[in-house]
């Protein structure tokens, strides 16, 4: 018997069906990854499942004595309570006795004494303290201070408060609704360890491709208010889907081409009409009403970044640039960077490091307290802020998009405000919406479509992956590539990274800066790692010269070549007069560096590209080895110069 299971589902809004007779079944520890566009009804469908929603039609059934539990997703704003009342709370009458407990045992008056006796014997009655141990257990566990206030934590650390308060009943299945959203990637790290590690169910809504990679183990789309099963890894279900989609179409099209014929053959004269089959007649009405009943699944989005006229080739330049609190904590510190026009920059550190402060400097919104930043000319930034504060919540999209406007400008092309939002999946009706009703992913959309109405050079995007759909995602991801001018991301989605930035900022949370050509997983190959992962240890600190990155050719960083020092054994050692062989190697040396070092000049420069990164994940692999090899050969190369030289001179 299925530990879970959705019997024909049904839920409307208004005239707008948001599950349509939805079935599906969960087994004992699968792991079920939720998938469909922003809108869909994904979230409503995980609260159907927890009972906080009840459908119009259908039923929900858990095997008889399972546990259910939910991680959130929404952190709390401000919640006061400490880390062992969050994770006791998931017993609610224990969990309020054991609280209650603890805190008399802070105070020794006489009514607090009498009162602990009572709470004490209530507890046992309910087998509370073997509840007490389970709460300290998982606290310690995942390492949380359990007198810690939830309100001081960041947070990856509520997060891992409220897995623990999920897990520590040892539900049967677990629903999670975006769990990475406002995560960084330690903290996203920690949370695929901990799910690896549940042996229960999972039901989880994600648009982390990674995290999906990582936890999914059958994939299931919510489309048009049918849940369809892929029981298969995210790849392949992508392939799968693809296919689906053409048969889809195939089969629409041949429904189509029947029903002209039949559409002609009823419009025939009156002679035909005297001997009518009606059973074709009924047959020809029933085609009618299943293609008005077709829900049609809603294209996909088609929007274009307005490009605004082109900045300098310089952006922005620092020279030892630095920010502190008055207090004189250092932020940011000894920075010397450049960045030039089309450079795609992507900031990567823990939560709290100054990723947003080190943007805010680049843009000349705050000044250094130490060194020199100059800004470049003509400079125009549109800027997509996390919090989606951009929006008037109170107002439609299409009051928040059009600031008075009837049409827009995009790119030479005047639009309608109207046909503009549509390219962002907004129907007429849902653009009169207050955007207060909107799902996480529709607000996304809507800021993306107010941020690309306007001309711009330099695209500042904060967190812009949370709550945006897989489909979504891709296009915007295609959209950056493309974008002539320059790009700075500030994200935690590993493969987002991947695919857009061509350079990696890393901020280690000492004020130190550090830069990488690539994206996230060229840092990772690099020896990038964050400090919680090194026990606390900061990266290694490089020297000034290293840790600048001075730009040059496009904006890409220097590959320096290390050339080896001869070690003291060597110099030590006697003498060795060149034989002709080595003389002649000697000779030929100087070639062959030569001829490497443009071979790795030329790679640098496909790296460099602004869509080198838009390519195939086998074809930018491929690349990227490829220049390690020919480094590698340079390096050794040099050396065996260095070598053979130092020989001919002694």
């Amino acid at each position: 018997m299925p530990l879970l299971t959705l019997d024909s589902i049904s839920l409307a809004f208004g005239m707008h069906p948001l599950l349509d007779q939805a079935s599906l079944n969960i087994d004992a520890g699968e792991r079920v990854c939720l998938l469909g566009r922003n809108g869909e009804g994904k979230s409503t469908l995980l609260k159907i499942v927890s009972g906080e929603v009840v459908p119009d039609g259908g039923k929900v059934r858990l095997e008889d004595g399972a546990v259910l539990a939910v991680l959130p997703q929404n952190l709390p704003s401000d919640d006061s309570r400490t880390a062992y009342e969050v994770v006791a709370g998931a017993f609610p009458e224990t969990g309020m006795l054991l609280t209650e407990f603890h805190a008399l045992t802070q105070q020794v008056d006489e009514a607090s004494l009498d009162r602990m006796m009572k709470v004490q014997e209530r507890i046992e009655a309910l087998d509370g303290w073997r509840l007490d141990q389970k709460v300290t257990a998982i606290l310690a566990q995942y390492g949380i201070d359990p007198d810690q206030q939830l309100n001081t934590l960041s947070g990856g650390w509520q997060r891992r408060v409220l897995l623990a308060r999920a897990l520590v009943g040892e539900p049967d299945i677990l629903l999670l609704d975006e769990p990475t959203n406002h995560l960084d990637v330690p903290a996203i790290a920690w949370l695929e360890e901990a799910l690896a590690a549940f042996r229960g169910a999972m039901l989880f809504v994600s648009h982390d491709r990674a995290f999906i990679r990582r936890m999914a183990t059958r994939v299931v789309e919510l489309d048009r208010g049918k849940l369809v099963s892929f029981a298969a890894s995210y790849d392949r279900y992508l392939e799968l889907k693809e296919k689906a989609l053409e048969e889809e179409e195939r089969e629409n099209a041949l429904f189509d081409k029947r029903l002209k014929q039949e559409e002609t053959w009823i419009r025939q004269g009156i002679k035909a009409r005297r001997t009518r089959n009606m059973g074709r007649v009924r047959a020809l009405k029933a085609m009618r009403e299943e293609h008005r009943q077709r829900r049609v699944r809603g294209g996909t989005a088609t929007f274009a970044v307005e490009d605004a006229t082109r900045s300098g080739k310089l952006v922005v330049e620092t020279v030892d640039a630095g920010f502190a609190y008055p207090d004189g904590t250092p932020i940011i510190r000894d920075m010397d960077l450049t960045v030039f026009r089309g450079d795609k920059i992507g900031l990567v550190g823990e939560n709290g490091t100054g990723k947003t402060t080190l943007v805010r400097l680049l843009l000349g919104d705050l000044q250094p307290t130490e060194g020199v930043i100059r800004l470049g000319t003509n400079l125009k930034v549109a800027y997509f802020d996390q919090l989606r504060g951009e929006l008037d919540l109170s107002r439609n999209a299409l009051d928040n998009l059009s600031e008075g406007r009837e049409f827009i400008d995009i790119n030479g092309q005047s639009k309608h405000v109207l046909g503009y939002l549509q390219e962002f999946l907004f129907t007429p009706e849902r653009a009169r919406s207050p955007v207060s009703v909107f799902s996480g992913g529709e607000r996304a959309r809507l800021l993306l479509a107010k941020l690309f109405s306007k001309p711009a050079n330099i695209l500042v995007l904060d967190e812009p992956t949370n709550d945006l759909d897989v489909e979504t995602l891709e296009l915007l991801e295609e959209q950056l590539a493309e974008f002539a001018g320059t790009v700075i991301v500030i994200s935690h989605d590993r493969e987002f990274l991947d695919n857009v930035v061509t350079e990696t900022v890393f901020l280690d949370g000492s004020g130190s800066v550090f830069e990488y050509v690539g994206g996230y997983s060229d840092w990772r190959r690099q020896g990038g790692c964050f400090p919680s992962e090194a026990s606390g240890a900061r990266p290694d600190r490089h020297d000034k010269a290293a840790k600048s990155g001075k730009h040059s050719g496009g904006g890409k960083k220097n590959s320096s070549v290390k050339k080896d020092a001869p070690s003291e054994s060597k110099s030590q050692a006697k003498p060795v007069k060149l034989s002709y062989k080595l003389k002649l190697e000697l000779e030929q040396l100087p070639g062959q560096i030569e001829t490497l070092e443009q071979e790795v000049a030329s790679i640098q420069g496909r790296i460099s590209a602004a869509d080198f990164y838009s390519g195939t994940p086998e074809e930018v692999a491929s690349t990227l080895d490829e220049l390690e090899k020919k480094e590698a050969r340079l390096e050794k190369v040099i050396a065996r110069w260095m070598e053979l030289e130092e020989q001919a001179l002694s």
